[in-house]
């Protein structure tokens, strides 16, 4: 079974940083794209930053120059580097992987279980 552990979250004040990990385990033969979304109370689950196993990135407009994503693909690591965070940035932020468990296999999305990253103002 594939599992995805994030951590890194925690309370920083308006235009601090915190970085956060996410760590895949298990037994899988690739991953495919490495994502990090987040979800806000009251609010639908968005999609924050991408990081594809070929080494390309993209990223929401709202957190594109503040945020950077990360890849160890030997370590099967993601990170997220939140610098100038603002208070519009609290939420929960999940870690994401496609993954694929035998070769030819389907892709399968794996989700980890958020950490929470609070921004006071």
């Amino acid at each position: 079974q594939v599992q995805l552990v994030e951590s890194g979250g925690g309370l920083v004040q308006a235009g601090g940083s915190l970085r956060l990990s996410c760590a895949a385990s298990g037994s899988m033969f690739s991953i495919n794209a490495m994502d990090w979304y987040r979800q806000a109370p009251g609010k639908q689950r968005e999609l924050v930053a991408t990081s594809t196993s070929g080494g390309n990135t993209n990223y929401a407009h709202s957190v594109k120059g503040r945020f950077t994503i990360s890849r160890d693909n030997a370590k099967n690591t993601v990170h997220l580097q939140m610098n100038s965070l603002k208070p519009d940035d609290t939420a929960r932020y999940y870690c994401h992987a496609e993954v694929r468990l035998r070769w030819g296999g389907t892709l399968y999305d794996y989700w980890g279980q958020g950490t929470q990253v609070t921004v006071s103002s």
